[in-house]
């Protein structure tokens, strides 16, 4: 069965490079590439708290906008990579962004949501588009990769996971992560977070259960005892090379409310590497 990769676009550079870089980072799958925008009125009237009801004057002039952006966006992807093994499919709505791509992955069986790190309106200053963080936050059917701007495609030799080993790991949260080392041959570097050097009991059984989890793929085992945690993963990928991070996306975990805590917000202001939130 094709794998079916989700991808919002506002047609910014941004969001070409997040399709450009999720297109080759599958490029050895049959894959359904559903492209998704949320049509902007703000061009076609001055109603602005009113949205513009189907076949409206307005509507049908943001539709055909969208519809000739979408066609030369093809085109593009066409030129860049033309995979047999790939289908394009483009969707516009109405609906809020964050609903529409709800609705797409429950009717569309979506694998992977994938997005550029900032919109069309992306600041520096900014840690990553409010978009992705909402999608990062909220969606729980579905791993979410995040492409920070100007990232060019590089096949990921070693995929960074931070942990504190304090929850049980499950092979299912673990399925993308272990799915994309296996494609490239990746080791997936497993850092250790923790300002102690002993790890507990428990915490010594759940590394051994990620270890067990992993057997098939290459992985290695680290520990960071830095006091400034974000700042000693950045050192640590840069360090390696590394070309992506992953980390699980619970509530309970060190990361907290994933995009709240200051530790994820201070890595995301001086992202280097593409970051896959886990479910």
């Amino acid at each position: 069965m094709n794998k079916q990769i989700l991808i919002p676009t506002d047609f910014s550079k941004n969001a070409l490079n997040a399709m450009r870089y999720t297109v080759d980072l599958y490029s050895k799958l049959n894959c359904d590439f559903y492209f998704l925008n949320v049509l902007d009125f703000e061009r076609y009237t001055t109603e602005n708290l009113i949205i513009p009801e189907s076949g409206s004057a307005a509507f049908e002039l943001a539709k055909k906008d969208t519809e000739k952006k979408f066609q030369k966006l093809l085109n593009t992807l066409a030129l860049h990579n033309d995979n047999p093994k790939h289908r394009y499919h483009t969707i516009t709505t109405l609906d809020f962004l964050l609903e529409a791509m709800k609705k797409i992955i429950a009717e569309k069986d979506i694998d992977l949501v994938a997005m550029g790190t900032k919109g069309a309106t992306g600041s520096k200053k900014v840690f990553f588009g409010s978009n992705t963080v909402n999608a990062m936050e909220k969606i729980r059917e579905c791993p979410v990769l995040a492409i920070p701007d100007e990232i060019s495609y590089t096949a990921p030799k070693e995929i960074v996971f931070p942990t504190d080993y304090k929850d049980t790991f499950k092979r299912k949260e673990l399925r993308y992560l272990i799915e994309i080392s296996k494609m490239y041959h990746s080791n997936i570097a497993v850092l250790h977070l923790n300002k102690k050097n002993e790890l507990s009991h428990n915490q010594k059984e759940n590394k051994q259960l990620l270890d067990t989890i992993l057997e098939d793929t290459p992985h290695s085992f680290h520990n960071l005892t830095e006091n400034n945690l974000a700042k000693g993963i950045q050192t640590f990928i840069e360090s390696r090379n590394s070309n992506m991070m992953a980390f699980i996306n619970r509530k309970h975990l060190f990361f907290g409310s994933v995009f709240s805590n200051p530790l994820v917000k201070e890595i995301g202001y001086d992202a280097t590497v593409p970051i896959l939130a886990l479910h």
